[in-house]
């Protein structure tokens, strides 16, 4: 079967199938190789500015789109297959601008809409592109063991009383801030905190800053979406410039932290579940240690004070 994927997590899912596809977006960099694939993507927006002028860019390409896709390519490769997205037209290529180029070519394909906005519906979506491809037993196996990863960590903080549990904030943009919707309230409850900012399922939006420090959050993780940990360092004022940052109580107990939100916190596939094994251990320190994680947390997240340093110290820095 000759299967397109349009964005990062597809491409995730597709490889943890066990299956290579044809061709990639432009973002697609894991599994290790399939950057060298064909990509039917482009994008509009400048990837290497600063959160606000990439706010600014998206809203400036509002009418034209953000993506693009090369309907030449997608015509040769004759896919049988697309695995796109539904949940953000900023994010990745959606559903509509693939339909729309499906239109133009003589192919047709099946497509594939995933809509997560839950770590259960990642899950379902797995098993939904397994049927698609003929891999329902490997897709059933793999989910399995995500799921064990996932238990083996609630499993730890399933006791904890609420009084216990540290206050998290985690913000997917910086300017202008948004607080992380979708899964990430899964992920933080089942860390061992609590996220009062956004519930289960829901989209992450933009937040007045008053309310964010209202709310003084016990931990805070910067995760913007499409930044690694340098390009974080390269927006820290963003935040470190607001009025109260100082006092909020992530900033005062040195509970800050910086985590790839590229690769980790905003890709709905596989990697999920090594985010919440990254997260475990930031949000209950005394509950994990080092060696319970199966990834290593050095690249994924570090102290937001160090990561200038850090970096300086070891430019080009990957996950």
């Amino acid at each position: 079967m000759r299967i397109v994927t349009t964005l990062p997590s597809a491409t995730e899912t597709v490889a943890a199938l066990g299956i290579e596809p044809v061709a990639t977006s432009h973002e697609c960099d894991y599994p290790p190789g399939v950057e060298d694939l064909p990509s039917v993507t482009a994008s509009r927006i400048d990837a290497e500015a600063s959160s606000g002028e990439i706010d600014q860019q998206v809203l400036d390409n509002s009418e034209a789109g953000v993506y693009s896709v090369d309907t030449e390519l997608l015509e040769d490769l004759e896919p049988d297959l697309i695995v796109t997205q539904g949940m953000c037209d900023v994010c990745a290529v959606d559903e509509v601008v693939i339909e729309n180029a499906v239109d133009e070519i003589d192919a047709d394909p099946e497509i594939i809409t995933t809509d997560p906005h839950s770590v259960a519906d990642v899950l379902e979506d797995l098993e939904r592109i397994g049927r698609a491809t003929d891999r329902e037993d490997r897709a059933r196996e793999v989910r399995a063991e995500l799921e064990s990863r996932i238990d083996a960590v609630r499993t730890r903080t399933a006791n904890l009383a609420a009084a216990d549990r540290p206050r998290v904030a985690v913000f997917d943009w910086t300017d202008p801030v948004m607080i992380a919707g979708h899964w990430t309230a899964d992920l933080v409850q089942w860390a061992g905190g609590t996220y009062g900012l956004a519930d289960s399922g829901e989209r992450s939006r933009p937040r007045e800053w008053d309310s964010i420090r209202e709310y003084d959050p016990e931990l805070v993780i910067v995760a913007p979406c499409g930044f690694g940990l340098e390009q974080i360092a390269e927006n820290t004022a963003d935040l470190t410039d607001r009025e109260g940052w100082d006092d909020l109580a992530a900033v005062r107990g040195g509970r800050v932290w910086a985590m790839d939100g590229h690769h980790y916190l905003n890709r709905p596939g596989p990697r999920l579940v090594d985010t919440l094994e990254s997260l475990a251990p930031i949000v209950r320190p005394e509950l994990f240690d080092e060696s319970t994680p199966p990834v290593a947390l050095e690249g994924i997240a570090v102290p937001f004070e160090t990561l200038p340093d850090r970096l300086e110290a070891s430019p080009g820095l990957e996950p």
